[in-house]
């Protein structure tokens, strides 16, 4: 028998949980499919939000021919195939095919670029499933004929829904079976899936299956249950996925914030989630320049001496070093004037006439180069109080422009 997943995946569009903001009354993709007028579309989203589900209730409602590839083992030889098949009037009048792709990111150039003449002539609809930002991993040219939906991780709500009707529905789910749950179990499930109603269904399948029937016909789950059938939650996090930019720019704007909560917090997810630990000591000495800057240049010094110190200890102490050094640059004050004033004068610098640098303060090795004006009327800063004297630094363009400004 299929898995209880499998078997409940959606049959219409009335029986998906989820997703209300592309699949709302008269939101654009749920008149398309209803309409069977769909276009070529691109969906995004985690594991077990309901992409292959959504592509299946597609496959039901449309009157066009409906074929299936999985990007892991497939190639071009797959796509020719299927456009052969889609261009034969006699077994497929309509001359289209609705082709769904799961894991399209997984697709090389050549692959994507096998598609693009018979997605854009119109005779293959595409439906591309991804858990990779599209915009990175999939073909410009494909998405720019392709409409991106971004599917979010289902909601606690809607995945008790989900459960709830695997447990009433005695055709396809566990309506068959006596099974009593002790108090706020099925939320608890849905807790541990952590927006993957697949997982949800999984944990649901694996508990009735692993519990002995009771003395009285039925089946006794309780949570202590349910979290032996879980095992250990995994960190929906992926080093060479997306959600490793997502998360790495949440670590740093957590330190820019001044938020050292923020900042532990999306440093342990990367760390549970095998982060190299080289590349966050990085981060931070960075982060430590740019956003703390000349409010406390100390922070460089002791970002950069963490680095040293992750790199010579080694992980797994190395987590040690890492956190003082993301809470010590979340805590300091904050400036980026230093680096703002680089990035105006890198701008003037590449795209203004700047003019020429002043002749005093041009360089003069030699005594013959004086008489062409090289170093003349320089002013030395040690011989005036202070070690101060006013004289003009920037070019006569520009003279009066300023770039270190002080906040």
């Amino acid at each position: 028998m299929e898995p209880l997943a499998y078997r409940m995946c959606p049959r219409n569009l009335d029986e998906f949980y989820g997703q209300e903001h592309i699949l709302g009354k008269d939101k654009l993709l749920t008149r398309a499919i209803k309409a069977d007028r769909l276009t070529s579309i691109i969906l995004w989203g985690p594991p077990g939000c309901g992409k292959t589900a959504m592509a299946q209730v597609i496959a039901k409602m449309t009157k066009n021919s409906f074929k299936k590839l999985n990007a892991v083992n497939s190639g071009v030889s797959d796509i020719k195939n299927i456009i052969t098949e889609a261009k034969n009037l006699l077994m497929n009048p309509s001359g289209k095919v609705v082709l769904f792709i799961d894991e399209i990111h997984r697709f090389n150039k050549s692959q994507q670029d096998a598609l693009l003449p018979y997605v854009e002539d119109g005779t293959v609809i595409l439906i591309g499933a991804t858990t990779e930002n599209p915009y990175f991993e999939v073909n410009k040219a494909l998405i720019s004929r392709s409409t991106v939906f971004k599917l979010e991780p289902l909601k606690k709500d809607d995945i008790i829904k989900a459960l709830n009707h695997a447990l009433e529905d005695k055709e396809r789910g566990l309506g068959n079976y006596i099974i009593n749950f002790e108090e706020g179990t099925i939320p608890h499930i849905a807790e541990l899936a952590k927006g993957d109603v697949r997982k949800a269904l999984n944990i649901l399948e694996m508990a009735v299956l692993t519990t002995d029937m009771g003395p009285d016909g039925g089946i006794h789950i309780d949570k202590k249950t349910v979290e032996e059938c879980t095992q250990q939650r995994v960190t929906e996090f992926d080093k060479n996925g997306d959600s490793h930019y997502d998360n790495i720019s949440a670590f740093i704007k957590s330190m820019r914030g001044s938020s050292p909560d923020g900042a532990l917090f999306y440093l342990a997810r990367a760390i549970a989630g095998g982060e190299d630990p080289m590349f966050l000591a990085r981060r931070i000495v960075i982060c430590a320049a740019e956003d703390v800057g000349m409010a406390d240049p100390n922070a460089l010094v002791v970002a950069n001496a963490g680095a040293q110190a992750v790199n010579l200890v080694g992980m797994p102490e190395a987590r040690i070093i890492l956190a003082e050094m993301a809470v010590y640059v979340a805590k300091a004050p904050k400036s980026n004037a230093s680096y703002m004033g680089l990035n105006m004068a890198l701008d003037d610098v590449m795209n203004t006439d700047t003019g020429t640098i002043p002749m005093h303060i041009r360089n003069a090795p030699v005594p013959e180069m004086r008489e062409f004006g090289y170093g003349e009327g320089y002013k030395y800063a040690h011989d005036y109080e202070g070690g101060y004297v006013e004289q003009q630094y920037l070019p006569d363009k520009i003279k009066d422009k300023k770039y270190y400004i002080e906040k």
